[in-house]
């Protein structure tokens, strides 16, 4: 029998991994923004040195986003992993598993 907090588990893993396209457009944003803000963190350093700045904050948030879009896409396999080896226990504990 699933306890509390395995339900609540799943129930966090099926959220977040249930739109595996957004999850992965938000990752690809994020890293889209990585290479942005690695370029402004160049020319910050090869040219005018308060273009890092921006570039540190942009690498912020396109971390968060990288970060947000991958823990959906993991999300969404671990899901499948959870569905598929995912076992009904009958309420007799003397049964068989179906």
């Amino acid at each position: 029998m699933a306890n509390t907090h395995t339900t609540k588990f799943k129930r966090l893993v099926y959220s977040l991994g249930s739109e595996p396209k957004l999850s992965l457009r938000r990752f690809f944003i994020g890293l889209g923004l990585f290479a942005i803000a690695m370029g402004l963190i160049a020319a910050g350093y090869f040219y005018v040195p308060l273009l890092q700045v921006p570039g540190l904050i942009l690498l912020a948030v396109a971390l968060f986003f990288a970060f947000w879009g991958y823990l959906g896409i993991f999300a969404n396999r671990f899901s499948q992993v959870i569905s598929a080896t995912d076992v009904t226990w009958p309420d007799d504990d003397n049964a068989a598993p179906k």
